[in-house]
Parts: C-alpha cells; sequence; structure tokens
C-alpha cells in the first residue's frame, strides 16, 4: 500500500519528532514509526466504509418517503438503483471488511450529519444523476460511481479533514495517498468482483527499508549533523532549519546504508519532500549539501552502490 516515498516521509516526521522531543528511545520511535505506516491503512478503511453508510441514508429516505400519507410519484415509487448498488453490497457483505471496520472503530455513526451532507450532494451531481438514469444495469457501472465518489466529494473537504484530525492527527497528510488506493482499489474489484484489502506495506522488504532507516539515521545523527555544519558556507549552524537538517541526515543514510538504491533516485526524493515540509529555499540548499556530501563519501569509498547506473546525478 504505500509508497517508498511516504515511507519517507513517515520516517522524517518521526525522525524529526524524536530529536526534537530529546529521547534517546530508539525502539519507541521505530515503534511509533510503524504505527503511523499502519495507520494510512486505517484511514483506507475508515473512508472506504462511507460506502455502505451512503447507501444506508439513501435506504432511510426512500423508506421514510413511503411511509407518508401522500407520497409524491417520485416517493411511492422510488428509483432503488444507488441503494442496490453492488459495490456497496459487496462491501457490506464482505467479512474481512466488517471484522477489521468493528476491531478499529471505524465506523461513521458518530458523524451520520456529514454523511447525509455527502448524500445530499452526491445526489446533485451529474455523474449521480446519468447514474440513475441510465438503462445500464451492471456491477462494472456501480462501481464507476463509488469511483466518481471517491473522486469528488472527499478531497480538500474541510469538514472531513475536521473529522480526521480528531480521530488521528497521523491521518492530515495522507488523506490524497488514500483516496487514491481507494480508487484503485475500486477498479481492482470491478476486474475481480472481490473486495480489495491492502497489505501497510506493498513488499516486506519496505518494512525492513522503513525501520532500518530510521534507525541507522537515528544512530547516526551526530555524526551527520556535523558533516552538515562543517560544509556551510557563511551560515551558522544554529542558523539550520531543523527539517533540512533532518531530510539531509536521511538522504545521506540512504545513500550509504541500501547500495540498491541509486544515488538520484535518495537525493530526488529528499528534494521533493523538502518542497512540502520545509521551507522555501529548502530544496535548493538539501539537493546542494545532499550532493556535495554524497560525492565525497563515493569518492572516500564509505558509498558503494551495485548495478549500472547508480551514481548517476
Amino acid at each position: 500500500m504505500l509508497s517508498r516515498r511516504l515511507i519517507r516521509i513517515k520516517a522524517f516526521k518521526t525522525l524529526f519528532a524524536y530529536v526534537g522531543s530529546g529521547s534517546d528511545n530508539a525502539a519507541a520511535a521505530q515503534k511509533t514509526l510503524i504505527e503511523s505506516c499502519d495507520k494510512v491503512k486505517d484511514l483506507y478503511y475508515f473512508l472506504l466504509n462511507i460506502s455502505t453508510s451512503l447507501v444506508d441514508v439513501a435506504a432511510e429516505k426512500i423508506a421514510a418517503g413511503m411511509r407518508k400519507f401522500r407520497p409524491t410519484e417520485e416517493e411511492a415509487h422510488p428509483n432503488l438503483k444507488f441503494v442496490h448498488n453492488r459495490f456497496a453490497q459487496l462491501l457490506s457483505d464482505d467479512p474481512e471488511f466488517g471484522r477489521y471496520c468493528q476491531k478499529h472503530g471505524l465506523t461513521w455513526g458518530e458523524w451520520d450529519p456529514f454523511v447525509r451532507r455527502i448524500y445530499n450532494s452526491i445526489v446533485t451531481k451529474d455523474y449521480y444523476i446519468n447514474y440513475m438514469a441510465s438503462g445500464e444495469d451492471s456491477f462494472e457501472e456501480d462501481c464507476r460511481l463509488f469511483s466518481c465518489i471517491f473522486e469528488d466529494e472527499f478531497e480538500d473537504n474541510e469538514e472531513l479533514l475536521s473529522i480526521l484530525e480528531d480521530m488521528s492527527l497521523l491521518w492530515i497528510d495522507d488523506v490524497a495517498f488514500a483516496l487514491n488506493v481507494i480508487i484503485a482499489g475500486i477498479a481492482e474489484t470491478r476486474r475481480k468482483n472481490r473486495i480489495f484489502h491492502p497489505n501497510t506495506f506493498l513488499k516486506e522488504d519496505d518494512k525492513a527499508f522503513a525501520l532500518r532507516l530510521l534507525a541507522e539515521s537515528i544512530a547516526r545523527y551526530d555524526e551527520y549533523v556535523e558533516l552538515i555544519s562543517a560544509r556551510l558556507d557563511n551560515w551558522k549552524s544554529e542558523r539550520l532549519v531543523s527539517t533540512d537538517v533532518a531530510l539531509i541526515v536521511l538522504g545521506i543514510t540512504e545513500a550509504v546504508v541500501f547500495p540498491t538504491i541509486p544515488v538520484k533516485v535518495t537525493i530526488n526524493e529528499y528534494v521533493e519532500i523538502a518542497k512540502y515540509y520545509s521551507t522555501p529555499n529548502s530544496r535548493i540548499f538539501v539537493n546542494g549539501m545532499l550532493d556535495r556530501i554524497i560525492q565525497e563519501k563515493v569518492r572516500e569509498g564509505e558509498i558503494v552502490k551495485q548495478g549500472r547506473g547508480l551514481y548517476e546525478q
């Protein structure tokens, strides 16, 4: 599930917090890192679980309309296409999905007003109106509808972000990633006719990468901060931005410790992260400092890469 970039971001945030707290418990920091990675999976399940809640809201509205003494023609003869949506039904019937959401408290009952507002928004959209009016009646169409819902309704939704912040501060930066995984998962569900259940890590060595990157960065932190300070031109070390330092330490560590990751990939990854998590000038500083120190370590033989093209800048 997690991309290597997101793993690097999680490691960066954990290292930054570890250094800022003055802690000396590296094992606790590693545990925190894995928990923050697992939280992305929880976010995936929580957001996906709104699918069944939306269908429940539609069913309640239909039932209320039919109970009226004098229902309108539409209320007396409602269009049941959405409440019979096969994707939502497959999700509701999936025991693994239900167990996971119940075990981790990933249900929407507490936020029913938000679910109803999302439903009221959905029914005004062209993709929903066209779905309800379409003569097509297929599982593929039912899946496409929910792809549209997740693409349209949740990203940059301030009320959703407030809900997620109340549940976990770790979720705020992961919404766009989780939504992309949901949309990809719906596409796989459409192809295979079964709910997609992601693992936290795409491969087992991704977990090992995360743990070793953080542990080695903590162990080498003071040494690499000295390296950075010694290479500052007309710049006092106390003026260094702490986020930049954490990113550079992680980048040097990755270049030294992981022989199969190209130098170019390592530098580019931490420069990209700097764009979003540090100062406006950090991209240039992080790029220059990483390039300088890594090239020195290549010449000294401390960085040895396996395979062709791994030194390319």
